[in-house]
Formats: C-alpha cells, structure tokens, sequence
C-alpha cells in the first residue's frame, strides 16, 4: 500500500481517471454499434440520425486521450461511408 502523499494521490487520479475512460469507451462502443445496426437491419433513416451523435462520441473520446486522433478519424471515416452506402 502507497504511504506517501504523492502516491496517494497518483492512485486517486488514476482510478477516476480509469473511470472516465471506460465510461467514454462504454457510450462510444453503444453509439457505434447502435447506427451499425441500423444499417444492417436496413433502416437508412435512423441511421443517419444516429450518425452525429457517434461521431460527437468520437471525437469526445479522442480529445480527452481516451482513444487515439487518428483511430477516431479512422472510424468515423468508415462509418460515415458505410451509412452513405448503405442509402
């Protein structure tokens, strides 16, 4: 066990950190699978309402450090061009 205040303190940020991220991990993941269903089930309309709030969760992920820049670029590129494609 941590005995000197630095420490503690370090183990503080990073549990509260930790839980940050999985939470934006948890909601990125939700969105993400909810507008790839969509698409597979066909509905083209809900699709696309569901897009901007994926890609709002994206970029909320990856400016907080919890994802990288580039594999949320990645991903919002391809989802946005499977919805495209999809109607």
């Amino acid at each position: 066990m941590a005995n000197n205040p630095s420490t503690i303190k370090r183990i503080r940020q990073t549990t509260k950190r930790r839980l940050q991220n999985r939470n934006r991990l948890t909601s990125l993941r939700t969105s993400v699978k909810q507008v790839r269903a969509a698409v597979t089930e066909g509905n083209t309309d809900q699709a696309r309402e569901l897009l901007p709030a994926a890609l709002r969760n994206l970029d909320r992920a990856a400016q907080a450090g919890t994802i990288h820049a580039n594999a949320a670029a990645r991903k919002k590129s391809r989802l946005t061009r499977l919805v495209a494609s999809a109607g």
